[in-house]
């Protein structure tokens, strides 16, 4: 297949591919978008098209992985069944590319900027996964539930980081201590979307709650 042929998903999908796999070998902030364009066999100027810096391309993977959470969105079980399952689906696909995602993280502590940018982009993410399984994300108490999942997934993705096992067992435990400890003291994770049901979407809250979910803590750290 011809760069010419391929769509503009197939190229980001072949330039993302190579870009992390490039940072897994040499470190994320040696490599470029042009270097990842040549790598892949993918044409210069389509690459700097679509993906002007490395935080385009970032914001590219994050909206693939979202994709890849919301194909098949989960429509029996509790809220908490569903916010598990997209969440591993998202899990899933940063394990394609686990050698890269590493070095980025790595990069992080010494790039404050991307650090920022990576959190906005993973705040609105779990917006999109909230919305999915209809709880409202509007308003104040929307912002709560969102800070809530946000802590969610960062005790999961920390999991994940020292999770060697091709199961991802160890992940998947975190997780599940995670959303068990935040549906303790907030109910937002049981707490159907207001409207009528069957609607489009979820809507937001009439007026602010005073919710519980601010007093979110991270579980103790999992075993192993």
């Amino acid at each position: 297949m011809t760069d010419e042929s391929l769509t503009d998903a197939q190229f980001d999908r072949a330039l993302i591919t190579a870009a992390f796999h490039l940072a897994a070998a040499k470190g994320w902030h040696r490599i470029s978008i042009a270097e990842a364009a040549r790598d892949a066999g993918l044409a210069l100027d389509r690459a700097r098209e679509r993906f002007p810096g490395r935080n385009a391309l970032l914001l590219r993977f994050g909206r693939m992985a979202d994709q890849a959470a919301l194909a098949e969105t989960p429509s029996e079980g509790t809220v908490r069944d569903r916010l598990f399952d997209l969440i591993m689906r998202r899990i899933d696909f940063l394990q394609q590319h686990r050698a890269g995602v590493l070095a980025l993280f790595r990069a992080l502590p010494t790039d404050p900027a991307v650090a920022m940018l990576l959190g906005c982009a993973s705040r609105n993410s779990l917006a999109w996964l909230l919305d999915a399984t209809g709880i409202p994300t509007g308003g104040i108490a929307g912002r709560l539930r969102v800070c809530g999942l946000m802590a969610v997934w960062l005790w999961t993705v920390r999991a994940w980081q020292k999770d060697e096992g091709l199961d991802l067992a160890h992940t998947m435990a975190a997780l599940d201590a995670a959303l068990s400890r935040a549906e303790g003291p907030a109910s937002w994770l049981e707490r159907p979307a207001r409207g009528k049901a069957g609607a489009a979407g979820p809507t937001a809250d009439p007026e602010p709650e005073a919710t519980p979910d601010a007093r979110f803590s991270p579980p103790d750290e999992p075993a192993g």
